[in-house]
């Protein structure tokens, strides 16, 4: 994992508030993406998760483009750009990934399942738009951690679909603490970052609980 436990408690301070929060609630913990995983897990699953994701994270503008707007430090904004500019290239793989997967997996309740999938879209680019300081780059930051976790599942994907993975163009974990202690400098800043990075990893559990919800179905149906 990019960011494990260790490299939390050598880092302390605030990236270890957030960090933390990572540990405890990224995509990595939940039990629908430890089992996609597995090398031998089933192809419509891996193809589910792949068209949800690109539902909630295809899109242009996205969380950390609608986050550059909002953000004020120097230290933020030069992050974001960096961000912004290597989330295009992931976009670009999920986009490609879509097609090499086909079409999306024939489930039970599909139609009530995409209609929350945008809504938890829709609720990640309000979050994404906030004006309380400090929130929309937290959601952020939380985005591109938590998106290097899911790298795992994609690149498996990538592997099973035959489409080529590249190297992530994401800013390294050096990078995102100078952010963090930038955003830190001020309690109700770092509150609000903390809030948004929470509240994207909400939405990311719930859209893993989706995806779980759906390989039950198709297996009962």
């Amino acid at each position: 994992m990019l960011y494990d436990t260790a490299q939390i408690a050598r880092l302390g301070g605030s990236w270890g508030v957030l960090g933390a929060l990572v540990e405890s609630d990224a995509s990595a913990r939940h039990p629908h993406m430890q089992r996609l995983r597995a090398v031998s897990g089933p192809m419509r699953d891996l193809a589910d998760a792949v068209h949800f994701l690109c539902l909630l994270h295809g899109h242009h503008p996205g969380v950390i483009d609608h986050a550059l707007g909002q953000a004020r430090h120097p230290a933020e904004i030069e992050w974001i750009e960096a961000a912004a500019a290597g989330f295009a290239a992931e976009r670009a793989f999920l986009v490609r990934l879509v097609a090499g997967a086909g079409p999306m997996p024939s489930t039970p309740g599909h139609a009530e399942a995409e209609t929350a999938a945008l809504g938890q879209r829709h609720a990640l680019n309000m979050l994404a738009q906030s004006d309380r300081v400090g929130c929309a780059t937290g959601a952020a930051l939380a985005l591109a951690i938590d998106w290097a976790m899911l790298r795992a599942v994609l690149d498996l994907a990538a592997e099973r679909f035959g489409v080529n993975a590249p190297e992530t163009a994401l800013p390294p974990p050096e990078e995102t603490l100078t952010v963090v202690d930038a955003m830190a400098e001020r309690p109700a800043v770092e509150r609000a970052m903390l809030f948004g990075a929470q509240q994207l990893l909400a939405q990311h559990r719930g859209l893993w609980d989706l995806l779980e919800a759906r390989a039950s179905a198709r297996l009962r149906g």
